[in-house]
């Protein structure tokens, strides 16, 4: 019997994954990329013995797939999306794929912000209490490549809409939906109701033995939830936003740094009741809570210098994350913003700037948008540099201020994505502190 041909359409973490799984469950891999191949997946490819092609697609091998797995930066209008659709040919994504081989209580998370932040933290919290479980899918390696290591219990998966553009069959346990704010909108006819379509279907295979966990309060979750397709048990996420975090009954503490802001007391009330879920006690639950330590790049406090906070947010790339961020914020503001512009209006944020900033760097190829949003503040200065931006932020600030990276946009003007912009800042940081010790 003939073996059953994948055919795998971009081969970056999560293609490279879906291949090695499918090698390991007996598939006939084919791997295409219309551009290079990193050299540590071709290696991995080479070693595998997978067939690949880099720098075209041969439509003819790939039409001869049985299904097609897509890498979640292609489009669903690509033309050779299209035309293996044509065809008759399935296409799917990685995450749909890999769950077809796992057993485990899958808690899936997305939204527009809060993502990494909330994935990290269920994980952590799961983990420190010694459940057997495992933290993939948009954050760190594809579910892919880690189910091909090993099973679970659990699996928590950060899935993006891109990602879950691409599912039919699969359902988490938990589908955590956090929010729906504008994001991506270039990849759905700038209409938020098809991206936020797209949010929603993290829960439409759910059944009665799953839970869906969204929050009320959110403007286009609430406008959608009547379109729900799944049956999960649906539990609203509602904390008082002062006070201790109330959670099913149950009180806890954010005493973690990690965890600054309102946003954030909203991730944690997400992760803690789905720990609850998995039958964890509070107090397990609050060790792990007072233990948890975010991601770089996500209102990371660098450093102090002379009394002022340094704060890298590089991961805010669009103006709800700022808003959040700027939320947070307890002392006046230097604000460093600006990079690639994702169509942004700034209307939402301008009430906190003018109550919190008092500086504004802007950080960015060009910066005409931003100077015209907030043509109100004392001082706007400009910059393509981060030391440079480090430098006129610091002049600026006095003890008791913070200096806020929270640039709003994407970086790929000047950075070769946000970890390298956060970076060049925390080094900047660093360079400064040096200095005046």
């Amino acid at each position: 019997m003939a073996k059953k041909r994948l055919g795998i359409l971009g081969a970056g973490e999560s293609g490279t994954g879906a291949a090695l799984l499918a090698k390991g469950q007996g598939y006939e891999v084919f791997i295409s990329d219309s551009g290079p191949i990193n050299t540590a997946f071709k290696k991995q490819f080479e070693i595998h013995g997978l067939s690949y092609e880099e720098d075209q697609h041969t439509w003819e091998t790939i039409l001869e797939s049985a299904e097609v797995v897509k890498s979640p930066g292609i489009p669903d209008d690509a033309p050779l999306v299209q035309k293996i659709r044509e065809a008759g040919i399935p296409v799917i994504s990685e995450i749909e794929f890999a769950a077809r081989y796992s057993q485990a209580k899958i808690i899936g998370i997305t939204g527009s912000n809060g993502k990494t932040t909330t994935s990290l933290l269920t994980h952590h919290l799961l983990e420190t209490t010694g459940l057997d479980v495992e933290l993939a899918g948009n954050v760190g390696p594809s579910f892919a490549r880690k189910l091909n290591e090993s099973d679970h219990d659990y699996f928590v998966l950060e899935l993006s809409s891109f990602q879950l553009d691409g599912i039919r069959d699969f359902h988490p346990w938990v589908a955590q939906l956090l929010n729906i704010t504008p994001d991506h909108l270039d990849r759905y006819e700038n209409d938020i109701r098809k991206y936020g379509a797209a949010k929603f279907r993290i829960e439409m295979n759910q059944d009665a033995g799953d839970y869906f966990l969204y929050q009320p309060d959110d403007h286009w979750t609430k406008v959608l939830l009547e379109s729900r397709k799944g049956n999960g048990k649906a539990i609203e996420i509602q904390p008082d936003l002062q006070g201790a975090l109330v959670v099913d009954g149950h009180a806890f503490r954010l005493e973690s740094g990690s965890l600054l802001g309102t946003h954030n007391r909203l991730n944690a009330a997400f992760a803690i009741q789905t720990a609850l879920l998995t039958g964890l006690a509070p107090a397990e639950i609050q060790t792990g809570l007072d233990s948890f330590k975010n991601a770089a790049h996500r209102l990371e406090q660098v450093a102090e210098i002379d009394g002022v906070t340094y704060i890298n947010d590089s991961k805010a790339t669009n103006v709800d994350a700022v808003f959040f961020a700027l939320d947070a914020m307890q002392k006046p503001v230097i604000w460093i913003a600006g990079g690639t512009d994702k169509g942004n209006e700034y209307d939402a944020i301008q009430p906190l700037v003018k109550e919190k900033v008092k500086a504004l760097i802007c950080l960015g190829a060009d910066n005409l948008k931003l100077r015209r949003n907030f043509d109100f503040l004392p001082e706007i200065k400009e910059t393509k540099n981060a030391e440079e931006a480090v430098r006129m932020a610091a002049k600026s600030a006095k003890a008791g201020d913070i200096v806020l990276l929270s640039p709003a946009c994407a970086s790929f003007d000047l950075f070769k994505n946000y970890e390298d912009r956060g970076n060049q800042f925390k080094q900047a940081v660093n360079n400064l502190k040096k200095e005046r010790e």
